[in-house]
């Protein structure tokens, strides 16, 4: 068995479950430094794997990593997509808006301040303020990750995403004041024009398309790595709240469901536009709908 794997895959399911550390290790009647040694990779007992299922509600045959893994909150979402990126060395994006490791600070910038500003109108401010900040720390290790490693990227956004990003602004759906809401939508230009620049200059391991048709019915990504590929379907958009968004995400290393995918991100990228005719249609979008 691959423990830090399991792990890795323990801590996803630990955010998930919405628990605290130590209310599952006083459950499981170990320490939570204990809990903390096997998230970390230290061996763990099969005996030990079925009573965390029970207690997490999952099988143990999602903690073993086989068979597809289903997430309905966005922090465990987010760290368990940490782990998969950590593993990639390739990436292939179909459908959203943008790709997040490679988003602008403007983007981040405008995210933060909308999930503070939402977390300081909330009943349990203490509670709302922890999960935006978990968030976006979680966020910040994405980033950081793809800094470090470099996978080559080719992602393919779709053009009624970026509209509806450049119509509502970044963090779309949370009650906002005027003031951050426009900073939002200038947020959302920023990274439009930035997406337009590196679709003409095509940087070194990254290349990004524009599906100027039919987008997927929800976008999803084929990470592949030296042992493992895997495909992440996901309800949760990389600015979607920690607590407002509903949505089940997904990710599987079945061998068809990789295959499959594959398939349809390669017909996407032979239809999409590519190049100077991509950013081209992408500024005709930012003038109809981003804000002067």
């Amino acid at each position: 068995m691959r423990f830090a794997e399991i792990g890795q895959q323990l801590r996803a399911y630990r955010l998930e479950s919405g628990l605290r550390a130590e209310e599952i290790a006083a459950r499981l009647g170990v320490s939570r430094a204990a809990l903390y040694r096997y998230e970390k990779g230290e061996v763990i007992k099969l005996d030990t794997i079925r009573r965390l299922a029970e207690l997490l509600k999952i099988s143990p045959l999602s903690l073993l990593g086989i068979g597809v893994e289903y997430f309905g909150r966005p922090a465990a979402f987010q760290e368990r997509l940490r782990q998969v990126e950590e593993q990639a060395d390739q990436v292939l994006q179909v459908g959203g808006a943008l790709c997040y490791p490679v988003a602008t600070e403007a983007f981040d910038g405008a995210v933060a301040e909308a999930w503070t500003e939402h977390a300081d109108a909330s009943t349990d401010r203490l509670l709302a303020r922890t999960q935006v900040e978990q968030m976006l720390g979680l966020l910040t290790a994405r980033k950081k990750l793809q800094q470090a490693r470099r996978p080559n990227i080719i992602a393919l956004l779709g053009e009624g995403s970026i509209a509806r990003m450049l119509t509502d602004g970044v963090a779309a759906g949370l009650t906002l004041s005027e003031r951050a809401r426009m900073r939002c939508r200038l947020a959302a230009r920023a990274e439009a024009e930035a997406i337009a620049e590196q679709m003409e200059s095509v940087p070194i391991g990254l290349q990004l398309g524009l599906i100027a048709g039919t987008e997927p019915a929800g976008p999803f990504m084929v990470l592949r790595g030296r042992e493992r590929a895997h495909v992440v379907g996901s309800a949760f958009a990389p600015d979607a709240h920690p607590s407002a968004a509903a949505g089940v995400a997904f990710i599987t290393a079945a061998d068809e469901a990789v295959g499959t995918h594959q398939r349809v991100a390669e017909a996407a990228w032979r239809d999409a536009l590519k190049g100077a005719e991509a950013a081209t249609r992408l500024r005709d979008l930012i003038r109809q709908h981003a804000p002067a």
